[in-house]
């Protein structure tokens, strides 16, 4: 049996990846497997993983993308945004995304890093995402990452209109996603 990669612990109830299904358990009963990670929603053919990656975990965001007025035109600055267990219905935090692009749990302090190697544009909302990772940090839920998808994105778009201020001029405007995370399968 292979040791759990991702652990997380709360008063009443603990959660591992084992050897692939996730494991729930109440503590001082025994463990449950639940049924393998699903997607649950559809992915472009360009932001398709390589082969010899498994998906390891499906989080749903909320946040708002960041623009900065560069040469009167609106241009991303940097997302915000707050991940939680795509089946939480509390929305408990368990991992924050910014600049960079970059997440970092909220549960185990891991983070990954990533450069986006493809998009699939989609009307009245940012780009769908396919990111490389470039850097991990940490032994938690981010260890080891190799790809992210950002998929099932509304909003976020940034303003049509010119803007006529200066750099220090910035709006934001909310967004949500489905993020996907992949690591070589092993």
């Amino acid at each position: 049996m292979k040791i759990a990669r991702r652990l997380v612990l709360t008063a009443a109830a603990a959660t591992a990846v084992v050897a692939g299904t996730i494991v729930s358990a109440t503590v001082g009963q025994a463990a449950t497997p639940q049924p393998p990670l699903r997607l649950g929603v559809t992915v472009p053919d360009a932001l398709k993983v390589p082969d010899g990656n498994k998906l390891t975990g499906v989080f749903s965001a909320a946040g708002v993308q960041t623009y900065t007025c560069t040469n009167s035109a609106w241009t991303l600055l940097e997302p915000a945004a707050t991940l939680w267990a795509k089946k939480d219905p509390a929305k408990r935090s368990v991992a924050l995304h910014s600049r960079g692009p970059v997440w970092v749990s909220t549960v185990d302090g891991s983070a990954v890093n990533g450069s986006a190697i493809a998009n699939s544009p989609k009307t009245g909302a940012i780009p769908e995402l396919l990111v490389k990772a470039t850097a991990t940090r940490g032994t938690g839920t981010f260890a080891d990452v190799s790809y992210v998808q950002r998929l099932a994105t509304s909003g976020g778009v940034a303003p049509t209109t010119a803007c006529t201020g200066t750099s220090t001029d910035q709006v934001s405007v909310q967004y949500t996603a489905t993020y996907a995370f992949y690591k070589p399968a092993k």
